[in-house]
């Protein structure tokens, strides 16, 4: 946390920022630990503070030590006010895309400063992870491997797609998930062409390709990872856009590293689609940055022009889906190296048929 905490503080000095007002929920408990439900932090150049209420008061002081704990007021403003004018603050950064238009306006009249949006800030520190980081999603990409294993042996004709996102969550939760950061999708048969076809009321039938894009929470830090299987022997079609799928998803894999852009690594695996005819098939980005947050920088799209950076943990996902028949989709996450990539999900990537 200090390290988190210096380094901001660093960038805040280069970018002319004298203090900046932290209100997400996720970037207030990265750089400071603290995961209650109600808080937000002010920090300086030499100041951070904590605000939050009577209830949070004991967990606060435990998870956050490094902050001066600060009492809550329903108003943001006043809330802030007195602490501002102490530091002789001329101006308050603040996330733009956190704070409402209520709220700006509660801060715009209590307080006789320059309000300025910011954008991005804790979100670029978050994205690259620390080595602690990394061996929490470690561990959640184990169980994540496991859950693949429990869910062949459980899955059949006749059991809904609810059944099976239900029994899927239940195994995480029992080996330490603490929440699931989106509702499951199992889509089968012709559903596997919605890339987001959440689990329905659907029973799975033999011959079928099912996709089950699932999540768990571990140790604060989320994991993403989807698999496609067979129910049976599925026909020629499936057979065919699963080995084109699987061998983009490789090319990715393997080729994907530290320096490209985001807009580079999507080419990875979107080119060898588009060489098989279906490249108006595969109609979302390559993948996505993971940690406190499912989705988080960096973005890896034909539009990205991030530059990807040795320890961030995305995801590689490429997928083909044909409305009227059904699709395919393999993820794993993956840690960026200088020299390539280490895949942190490691489940079979052929074409299972239970």
């Amino acid at each position: 946390m200090a390290k988190r905490l210096h380094k901001l503080q660093e960038e805040m000095k280069q970018r002319s920022m004298e203090a900046l007002l932290v209100t997400h929920p996720v970037n207030r408990r990265y750089l400071s630990g603290f995961d209650g439900s109600n808080g937000v932090l002010l920090i300086g150049a030499e100041e951070a503070l904590l605000f939050t209420d009577f209830r949070y008061r004991e967990q606060a002081a435990a998870q956050a030590p490094l902050f001066t704990l600060a009492p809550w007021k329903a108003q943001l403003g006043e809330m802030l006010k007195p602490y501002l004018e102490a530091s002789a603050y001329r101006s308050l950064h603040f996330e733009e895309e956190q704070v409402t238009y209520r709220l700006y306006r509660n801060l715009q009249e209590a307080l006789s400063l320059e309000l300025i949006p910011q954008r991005g800030l804790v979100e670029e520190l978050r994205a690259v992870k620390s080595g602690a980081e990394v061996a929490a999603l470690r561990r959640g990409a184990a169980i994540m491997d496991q859950a693949f294993e429990v869910l062949l042996n459980l899955a059949r004709p006749g059991l809904t797609e609810r059944e099976v996102a239900l029994e899927l969550e239940f195994y995480l939760r029992r080996r330490g998930s603490t929440e699931t950061k989106f509702n499951y999708i199992v889509a089968s048969g012709e559903r596997g062409s919605l890339p987001h076809g959440i689990a329905s009321e659907k029973q799975l039938r033999a011959g079928e390709l099912v996709t089950v894009d699932f999540t768990g929470t571990f140790d604060g830090y989320a994991t993403d990872m989807t698999r496609t299987f067979a129910l049976g022997e599925p026909g020629p079609r499936a057979r065919e856009i699963y080995e084109i799928v699987r061998r983009a998803q490789q090319e990715a894999r393997e080729k994907i590293r530290a320096g490209l852009t985001g807009r580079e690594a999507d080419a990875l695996a979107r080119r060898p689609i588009e060489e098989a005819g279906y490249g108006a098939q595969f109609g979302h980005g390559l993948g996505h940055g993971v940690g406190l947050e499912v989705h988080e920088r960096p973005v890896l799209g034909p539009l990205s022009e991030e530059t990807l950076l040795p320890g961030m943990v995305v995801t590689v996902e490429p997928g083909i889906y044909l409305p009227g028949e059904g699709g395919v989709r393999i993820e794993d996450m993956v840690l960026l190296t200088e020299g390539g990539a280490e895949s942190l999900t490691r489940c079979p990537r052929e074409l299972i048929t239970i």
